[in-house]
């Protein structure tokens, strides 16, 4: 059977861009007849507390979202941990002392509009008592070479990742285990067939495939779709901090807030009251739409000021 999840970060208060990314992905899965759980990602603890997760899941039941099952990432540390023992024994894993400061100061831009690791410490070994005995933290060591997964948008995803991204941190020097790691380890123990999520995750699918190879995981089918912008500083960029779920619950019923929401992707003509379940019977992904979609919140009201093509590239030139 075709398994789904939706795995949002319990950094901060669900907000409209959230609730988009959580929405499709379910539609997806609904429509398709397939199981869908919700995978809350808690695993920074920097940025992630209980009750932003016990928030997050609040916001997506008043929205009108269900899930087989639900699971928190940091539940997941002992899967995290064997998959660290087994890149260490492929002596695929070794220790940075680098800091973001100084990787940023070489200058090599990455795919996502971040910073390039150098590979500075690439000869660096693991300790003689095994990675994590480490108070560095842990990158994985990327071989050249050419990646091309398919994404059923068409988006192309194809990427030699150690020129495009550099080697990615997988435990952090706090000891945390990181996203790259922790999201290829879950959706393997959690059998997951098939990822839908927003585009601004498309560059680092090439890394994750080729985590999913050494590891000997399989890789699930992906998706990406547009995102919600919002104006910031003068330019478009990933809606995120304008407005959180509580202050819309007080300008907006779920079902004005969805019926707004899936006319700005292109899942209806107006913006008419609706449900996540009505909306599963007619669900086609022909009908979303391509472009990302500009949106405003000013005086309690929502408003989408038009669409802009795609700029993420997950290749590097």
């Amino acid at each position: 059977m075709d398994r789904s999840r939706f795995a949002p970060t319990t950094s901060g208060p669900a907000h409209p861009g959230t609730l988009v990314a959580a929405l499709l992905c379910w539609l997806d899965a609904r429509s398709r007849g397939a199981s869908i759980g919700l995978r809350l990602e808690d695993i920074d603890p920097t940025r992630c507390t209980s009750l932003r997760a016990h928030e997050l899941r609040d916001a997506l039941a008043w929205f009108g979202l269900d899930w087989d099952d639900e699971s928190r990432q940091s539940d997941h540390l002992p899967a995290h941990e064997r998959a660290l023992d087994r890149l260490a024994a492929q002596h695929e894993l070794y220790p940075c002392d680098c800091s973001r400061s100084e990787v940023k100061r070489v200058g090599l831009r990455a795919a996502d509009g971040g910073y390039r690791y150098p590979g500075s410490c690439r000869a660096q070994p693991l300790p003689a008592a095994g990675w994590r005995s480490c108070d560095s933290a842990l990158r994985f060591r990327l071989e050249p070479g050419w990646i091309a997964p398919p994404d059923e948008s068409g988006l192309d995803l194809a990427q030699d990742p150690a020129a495009a991204m550099g080697d990615p941190v997988l435990r952090r020097r706090d000891g945390a285990v990181a996203y790259q790691l922790a999201v290829v380890v879950d959706d393997a123990e959690q059998a997951v067939t098939r990822i839908v999520r927003g585009r601004d995750l498309a560059p680092s699918t090439a890394i994750q495939v080729m985590l999913q190879r050494s590891l000997g995981l399989a890789t699930p089918a992906y998706r990406h779709h547009l995102l919600l912008l919002e104006e910031q500083g003068g330019k478009f960029a990933k809606l995120h901090g304008a407005v959180g779920w509580r202050e819309l619950r007080e300008h907006y019923s779920p079902e004005r807030l969805c019926g707004f929401l899936a006319r700005v992707v292109g899942l209806t003509e107006s913006t008419d009251e609706t449900s996540p379940r009505e909306l599963v019977a007619d669900f086609d992904w022909a009908r979303i739409s391509r472009d990302d979609a500009l949106i405003r919140w000013r005086d309690g009201e929502l408003s989408c000021l038009g669409y802009r093509p795609a700029e993420t590239e997950p290749g590097v030139s």
